[in-house]
């Protein structure tokens, strides 16, 4: 109840500012959007664009808005990329024409030079061990390049959406250090033109091989708050925003306003730390997965924009998913396997112990986002029901890496949804329980099930389209026999624009990441005026 009320007095301000708000958007070749993440690390060695998000770069190919799993088609490529008999050598014929935003030429050597800079060790790039297939990348003339993996791997295609730099700005050193972070150039539909932490400014690159955009300038603010987001919304200062699901429906029924919801891949889910004693019984793992009312959260917390979620799997990946793969809310079920495992209610404040040890743990989130906040607040709402203590902790993200030892966090992933593979195997396999493979947000419970690991590995490796979505609902039924997270809810991405005449917007599947480089601007390059 203090929840709702919350939010109701929040949205009843954000509907107070919006009073004086202008009902549409003035008709105009430029927007203004404003962002709850931050600005610049443009680098796409270091991280940008992985998912196919970047205005400033193209990949090889690019992403195709529609239902379900998005498809991909040609961007820098002239036709998508071939492979050889057991998918171990992919091919790819180049584009003739694309030129960067500093006037030089697109060739094959930059693709190599790109895909050689994440594999650099000196580069020290995040992106590395997620192209761990890959073993070396050629350019057999100025007009194709080929891909050598290690191993068969169905998903290659996906790894192309990675955004080309020019080879001549690829510098030896740290990806991070790199200028691209804040002087980018790339042949995407949009020019970085200013940049500075609040505010960065994009104009259309009139020498765009796919035709000129017609929105001719963008205008991002960096916003962290999401009430101040909303307000600004309200107040007509930006044209759209992402916003929290609370925040996005107070705009619902307001005249000049639209919310965007779009369908994701993206989780929240709690982390169960191996180092303490309670969360690393695996029939206290089972436990809690009974005990949480999932659909709740989706109800209240996410004001209906999202799915519950008891895999990292959600729906849209039709016969890869496995439907009997689910937890019920079942505290009464929870009670009893907490019982047999020795957990016992005693006196006092209810807790159970074992052995003298208590059924506690620390939650840990980001105070900045709302979402995770509110979730971490049913969370352990939940699970006092049945006799278990979650303390919450708000944690800055810079120390947010070295708590996962000991405390749970409220995390998310899903961020290349674009097949099971890269949904599922950096977050269960125990090759990314080991500290120095991935990231410390990679299999954070340091979950090893040989069942899970073997599935996994079949669907990476399989070609078979029937044995891979086997391989994944195998996946899936092992996993739910032996949880490594409590999984809680599937997101729909919330967003809100002002009523504008523009056309060419459609939704796309998104990935973990939900910025404004997503929601109705993720395909910006498309948009044209109504006629």
């Amino acid at each position: 109840m203090k929840r709702s009320l919350t939010g109701a007095v929040v949205a009843a301000a954000v509907l107070t500012a919006a009073c004086s708000a202008p009902t549409s958007g003035a008709a105009s070749d430029a927007l203004v959007l404003a962002d709850g993440f931050e600005l610049g690390n443009y680098n796409p060695v270091a991280g940008h664009g992985e998912a196919g998000d970047s205005r400033i770069y193209d990949g090889l190919v690019r992403l195709v808005g529609g239902d379900g799993i998005s498809t991909l088609e040609p961007a820098l490529a002239q036709s998508l990329p071939h492979a050889n008999a057991d998918a171990t050598e992919w091919t790819v014929p180049l584009r003739d024409g694309p030129t960067f935003t500093d006037g030089t030429t697109f060739d094959a050597a930059d693709v190599v030079a790109t895909y050689r800079a994440i594999l650099d060790p000196a580069s020290a790039s995040p992106l590395a061990t997620s192209y761990d297939m890959l073993e070396s990348v050629e350019a057999p003339d100025a007009h194709t390049v080929r891909f050598r993996l290690r191993y068969p791997y169905a998903a290659w295609p996906t790894k192309l959406l990675l955004g080309i730099a020019p080879s001549e700005r690829l510098t030896p050193g740290l990806a991070e250090e790199s200028t691209l972070n804040d002087e980018p150039v790339g042949t995407g539909p949009y020019r970085l033109a200013s940049l500075r932490p609040d505010r960065a400014v994009f104009e259309a690159n009139e020498h765009y091989w796919d035709g000129v955009p017609e929105v001719k300038t963008l205008t991002v603010v960096y916003t962290a708050d999401d009430n101040a987001r909303a307000q600004r919304v309200a107040a007509g200062e930006v044209d759209g925003a992402n916003l929290p699901p609370v925040l996005a429906k107070s705009f619902a029924e307001r005249q000049g306003y639209r919310v965007v919801s779009n369908t994701s891949a993206d989780w929240r889910g709690v982390s169960l730390p191996p180092g303490n004693p309670f969360t690393s019984d695996p029939a206290a793992r089972r436990a809690l997965n009974l005990a949480v009312d999932r659909d709740a959260m989706v109800d209240g917390v996410l004001a209906g924009y999202g799915r519950a979620a008891s895999t990292p799997v959600p729906d849209v990946y039709g016969d890869a998913y496995e439907p009997s793969a689910v937890f019920g809310h079942d505290p009464g079920a929870a009670e009893r396997l907490l019982d047999d495992a020795g957990w016992r209610r005693g006196s006092g404040d209810g807790t159970r112990t074992k052995d003298g040890v208590p059924a506690a743990f620390t939650i840990a989130y980001f105070p900045e986002d709302t979402v995770r906040r509110d979730l971490s607040q049913a969370f352990a709402s939940d699970l006092s029901k049945i006799g278990v203590r979650v303390d919450l902790r708000a944690a800055d993200r810079a120390v947010m890496p070295d708590l996962l030892a000991t405390d749970s966090a409220l995390l998310g992933g899903g961020d290349l949804p674009y097949d099971p593979d890269t949904q599922l195997y950096p977050a269960l396999h125990s090759q990314y329980a080991q500290p120095e493979v991935g990231t410390a947000y990679d299999n954070p419970s340091e979950y090893a099930n040989p069942r899970v690991d073997a599935a996994l590995d079949t669907g990476r490796r399989s070609t078979d389209p029937v044995e891979r979505a086997e391989a994944y609902r195998a996946v899936q039924s092992a996993y739910v026999d032996d949880p490594a997270y409590v999984m809680l809810v599937f997101l729909d991405h919330t967003y809100v624009e002002r009523d504008n005449d523009w056309q060419g917007s459609t939704p796309v599947l998104e990935p973990h990441s939900h910025g404004v480089g997503w929601g109705p601007w993720w395909n910006l390059r498309a948009w044209h005026r109504a006629p």
